[in-house]
């Protein structure tokens, strides 16, 4: 332990925040009053003592004085190098303070006792070397190690040497008292640490501290500037990149582009919904880091430039004038009355929304979504443009006949070369508008393939409770389809999935009556036609009566497709003739000029043809109803049986049958059979002699359930020999028991047997109520007879057998 002296009396010098050590020489400012008073304090006590003048340097830390002081002598009182006037002092020794006493002068003088600070010599007695030689010697040389480490970081070479030179354990511990990085309070600690070892041990301890300290600031300091540096590299290189593509511009005499490539700018100033702004910013802080060569910027320019085309403000102010949408809707298209309705309704409900402030409920706009199905040339597709017209939106058509890759409905992922969105996203940047009508046309012509199936995809689109939040693969931002009027139109509406047909109102096109097709013909068709054909319309004029013929003999469909080319065909004829000066204009084409112009009739109604060429000219042959994909048809049934000598029992179905209607030809075979007594029809030879049904036109498959009254009667006409009124056309199921039970399509089937000159129809009494669908104009023409039981159909279709003995049942050739 270190021994104390004799006691000193001393004017205190007090040390705010700073600390003194002994063998420190520091200059004092002596404007400071405490400063001056304890320095002329201590001069007026040296004239009676030799020596130097000597104060107490006590550090005093937020006005408290420390328990340990430094014995400083002053050397020295001139001016410091500002001017003011100071004193040198230097430390002498650790001073341990005791009570106040007088002396002169206006200091504040304390007693204080002087502390040895040597080395204590090891202790023989306890057998013990306190401290080992060793010991201290290797912490010197590691304090010197890192002191002169630290030292050289700092570049002062002149001080390494004297630190070096120092041999003393107090004094060396003491020096760091220099160190500039050490806090009052780690200074204060080496002040009271009277024994020299421990004072070095922790002068050591907090110089290794610092430097590793230093260490990691070093570290974090390099990589930042290495950072900074590599990104004011960067700088610099686009700069320069910059200005050498903007003289290649000016050389080649292109604009300047900046200001389109400033995306930021454009994004910024679009006017963006919240969530897609912070989409597209976050993507130009990407494009910003990323380099010119890099394939990530082309994509996301791509991409910016999709999202910055789209139209996300832009609506367009429905048209509320329902008259003149309705208006506009029968000046456009004929018929179609239930689309015009919902339409009209539509505008009617959207109208009152508005009125009301129910514009937007639950985030949901109020959109509609309907499919339009029926045959080809009824007016579907174009029937999306009149729609749009009357409702004063823009109009975009999407094709979706052959499609089977599903990311052409939702877009491509952006990560694949040649991405795109899909083309809902598409439709709606096409129309500039967020409230298009778009016409997703052939919907039932979509595929499905390993690629996905775009069916399914479309199921979100088509969805009124969720397409306010559509979400395209490319764009992977919401987008608001809820405003849209999707209007999908099919041919065949068993080829629509369920679930999708779910989500969508219904809406059939049958087809149109004849006078329809005359209305549609004169007003819509030749006008058109007669524009293309290069003709006034002064010039030439179709008959209504030619036109009657050109649509009902010269063409048989549901729509007016074939129609319009027949008029096309009459008007080319007619230019023709007169540019060869063969014709004179102004020309009226009336029926009788028809088949010198375009040849005889394709279609001749079977109540128009002769006994004999009619196809229920012989026993066996019945005539049926059907829905085919191009609408209603007529379908004939014949039936024979074979020769008993061939012995060929047993039913034979040709025609391309599906499983359904081979089934009925059971039905209708086996119901005879069982029940010819009663019908008194010889079914003797059904056991013996083996029947044929054929369906003509045996290259086109056929299937339903509606073929069974048909084939019934064309078998009970074979086995009666009774023929099957040539005006009298069927359709329905049979059972086992006779029972004729529904079928669909009476619309459909009453249409074609009107195209077709039948004057009597048979449906099931279960169908009787779809009649309220068919055109009163129609039934007026149509001779309809709900029946139930099958000896009805053969009562109403069989002619009266011509004399009472038994018929003689005809074989197959």
């Amino acid at each position: 332990m270190a021994a104390e002296s004799t006691p000193l009396a001393l004017p205190v010098l007090p040390l705010d925040d700073e600390v003194v050590l002994p063998g420190m020489v520091v200059p004092l400012d002596l404007s400071d009053s405490e400063v001056r008073a304890a320095v002329e304090a201590a001069q007026a006590a040296a004239r009676d003592e030799p020596g130097k003048p000597k104060v107490l340097l006590v550090p005093r830390v937020d006005g408290t004085y420390a328990g340990t002081g430094v014995l400083g002598t002053v050397e020295q009182v001139g001016r410091l190098a500002d001017g003011d006037p100071g004193a040198l002092i230097r430390g002498r020794g650790r001073v341990r303070i005791g009570a106040g006493t007088t002396g002169p002068g206006a200091a504040l003088w304390v007693e204080g006792t002087r502390i040895d600070e040597s080395v204590p010599e090891p202790s023989p007695a306890s057998g013990r070397g306190y401290p080992k030689p060793g010991h201290v010697t290797e912490l010197v040389k590691e304090y010197k190690a890192l002191a002169t480490a630290w030292l050289r970081k700092r570049g002062a070479w002149q001080v390494v040497d004297r630190v070096q030179a120092i041999d003393d354990v107090s004094a060396l511990a003491d020096n760091s008292g220099y160190s500039p990085f050490l806090t009052t309070d780690q200074k204060v600690a080496l002040l009271e640490t009277t024994d020299p070892v421990a004072r070095l041990k922790l002068a050591t301890q907090q110089l290794r501290d610092h430097l590793a300290e230093q260490d990691v600031a070093e570290t974090i300091a390099k990589d930042v500037q290495e950072g900074v540096d590599k990104q004011q590299r960067e700088f610099l290189l686009r700069r320069q990149l910059e200005a050498v593509r903007k003289e290649l511009r000016e050389l080649n005499g292109e604009q300047d582009g900046e200001e389109s490539d400033d995306y930021r700018a454009r994004v910024e100033a679009a006017g963006l919904p919240e969530k897609v702004r912070e989409a597209a910013l976050k993507e130009v802080d990407k494009l910003e880091r990323s380099s010119d060569q890099s394939p990530e910027g082309s994509w996301i320019r791509t991409w910016l430039d999709t999202v910055l085309e789209m139209p996300w403000n832009e609506r367009t102010e429905d048209s509320y004038d329902i008259r003149g949408a309705q208006r506009v809707l029968d000046a456009e298209h004929a018929g179609l009355q239930d689309v015009k309705e919902r339409i009209t309704e539509y505008l009617a409900v959207r109208k009152r929304r508005s009125e009301r402030g129910l514009g937007v409920v639950g985030g949901r706009r109020g959109g509609a979504v309907l499919a339009l199905v029926g045959p080809p040339g009824v007016g579907k597709t174009s029937l999306g443009e009149s729609v749009a017209h009357a409702m004063g939106r823009k109009f975009v058509r999407v094709a979706l006949g052959g499609v089977r890759d599903e990311a052409e409905i939702r877009g491509h992922r952006r990560t694949y070369v040649g991405a795109l969105p899909g083309r809902i996203v598409r439709a709606i940047k096409e129309a500039g508008s967020m409230n298009p009508v778009v016409l997703l046309d052939e919907i039932d012509k979509v595929g499905s393939d390993f690629r996905g199936d775009p069916a399914a995809a479309l199921l979100e689109v088509l969805d009124p409770a969720q397409n306010h939040t559509f979400r395209d693969h490319y764009l992977e931002v919401e987008l608001d389809l809820s405003d849209v009027v999707f209007l999908a139109t099919a041919n065949v509406l068993e080829a629509i999935p369920e679930a999708l047909l779910d989500r969508m109102e219904l809406v059939r096109l049958d087809g149109y009556t004849e006078d329809e097709k005359i209305v549609i013909a004169r007003d819509h068709l030749l006008p058109r036609q007669l524009e293309r054909a290069g003709l006034q319309a002064d010039e030439v004029t179709i008959e209504e009566g030619a036109l009657r013929k050109l649509a009902g003999e010269y063409t048989r469909e549901a729509g007016v497709r074939t129609l319009e080319r027949s008029i096309a065909r009459l008007l080319r004829k007619v230019a023709a003739q007169h540019e060869l000066g063969e014709r004179e204009l102004p020309f009226t084409v009336a029926e009788g000029d028809l088949r010198d112009l375009i040849g005889r009739p394709h279609h001749v109604p079977e109540s128009a043809q002769e006994p004999a060429e009619r196809r229920t000219a012989v026993p066996g042959v019945a005539t049926g109803l059907a829905v085919t994909g191009a609408g209603g048809d007529v379908l004939y049934v014949e039936a024979s049986l074979a020769d008993p000598e061939t012995g060929a029992a047993g039913l034979t179905l040709t025609g391309q049958l599906g499983d359904v209607m081979k089934e009925s030809a059971q039905i209708a075979l086996s119901f005879l059979r069982s029940h010819g007594a009663e019908l008194e029809l010889p079914v003797g030879d059904l056991k013996d002699r083996g029947v044929h049904i054929h369906f003509p036109a045996g290259a086109v498959p056929k299937d339903g359930p509606s073929a069974g009254i048909t084939m019934t009667t064309a078998l009970a006409s074979l086995l009666s020999g009774r023929l099957v009124r040539t005006d009298v056309a069927m359709t329905g199921e049979v059972s086992l028991t006779g029972r004729v039970l529904p079928i669909g399509g009476v619309k459909q089937k009453l249409l074609a047997a009107h195209r077709a000159g039948v004057t009597t129809v048979i449906i099931p009494k279960r169908s009787e109520p779809d009649l309220d669908d068919v055109p009163a104009e129609v039934l007026e023409k149509l001779d309809v007879h709900p029946v139930t039981d099958v000896r009805q159909v053969l009562e109403l279709a069989l002619s009266p057998a011509t004399n009472g003995a038994a018929p003689e049942v005809p074989a197959a050739a």
